[in-house]
This record gives C-alpha cells, structure tokens and sequence, in this order.
C-alpha cells in the first residue's frame, strides 16, 4: 500500500493526559480553563481536525482516566501528524503548552500517545489508556508512539508479552 493510501484508510488518534496541581475550580488553573473554549473551537477549525473527545460540558475535563481524580484528558483524530503539531505549535495552544508547568505536575512516565486508526473510528478511553501503558512497558512502537518517534500509517498489533505493574498512572 503506498503511502498516499495509506494515509486515506487511517486517521491519527492523539491522547494526552496530565495530572493537575490544583483544582480545575481553583483560582491557579483559571487562565488554563478560561482558555479550553477558545482553544478548542481552533482545534475544531484545524485543517486536518477531525474529532475530539468531549463531554456534554464540551470538553473532556470531566472525563475519567485510570481511575485519578487528579488527571485529565485529552484525546482527538487528526489527518495525520502533520496536522497535529501545525495546530499544537501555533497561537493560543502554543501559548498554554509554555505554561503547563503552572498547572500540571511534571510526571517521568509517558503521559501522551500515537496510533493510527481506521478512518472513522473514534477511540475511546479505555483505548488510550492501553495505548499508555504499551508505550510505558515497550517505548515507541507502532502500536503507540509519539511525535519524536513515530511511524507510517497502518494496521498495527500489540507487543506480546505481560505488562509490568504499576503502569497506570503513578507519581
């Protein structure tokens, strides 16, 4: 399947997960909050966007993740990487990513993955959160990647074997 083809059947899913130093009503993650509308109303024009996860609140928030009151969610398709970091390293969304450390503790384990989807599926948590905790035991693989050392798209499959405890999301 060349390239161009391969593009065409499979879309890009992105999660990204931190964990907050304070609460989201608190007056220290105000600016990070006020910002998640605009921010996200761009991700939704973005050329090559194609979907978010979100809540009825209209953004993820308030979305469990492994379990941690303490983390939230973000998770979306895309065309392709290109269309993801032109989006994640221009305007507001570069602003807010300049900030993150006034909001979200730092954290030595992966907190965001890559994988390619079929088109027109939409992943769920759960999904993420095993794409995680593959990235986490096995580093970059095409099963779940990252930016820095990504792959062409494509079906992939899990690298066998137990997963070590502890993966979910401790600090």
């Amino acid at each position: 399947m060349t390239e161009a083809a391969a593009a065409a059947v499979y879309e890009l899913a992105q999660v990204n997960i931190a964990r907050l130093k304070f609460p989201l009503d608190s007056p220290e993650l105000k600016d990070f909050v006020d910002a998640l509308d605009p921010v996200n109303a761009v991700a939704d024009a973005a050329d090559g966007f194609v979907w978010r996860l979100q809540s009825d609140s209209g953004d993820a928030t308030d979305i469990a993740v492994f379990g941690d009151d303490w983390l939230i969610i973000n998770m979306s398709v895309w065309r392709d990487t290109n269309a993801l970091t032109a989006f994640m390293y221009r305007g507001q969304h570069r602003e807010l990513l300049a900030r993150r450390r006034e909001w979200f503790e730092r954290v030595e384990e992966a907190m965001a993955a890559l994988w390619w989807v079929p088109a027109g599926h939409r992943p769920t948590v759960a999904e993420a959160e095993d794409r995680l905790r593959h990235l986490r035991a096995h580093g970059a693989t095409a099963y779940a990647f990252t930016l820095r050392t990504s792959f062409p798209a494509g079906a992939s499959a899990p690298v066998l074997g137990e997963l070590p405890e502890g993966l979910g999301c401790g600090v």
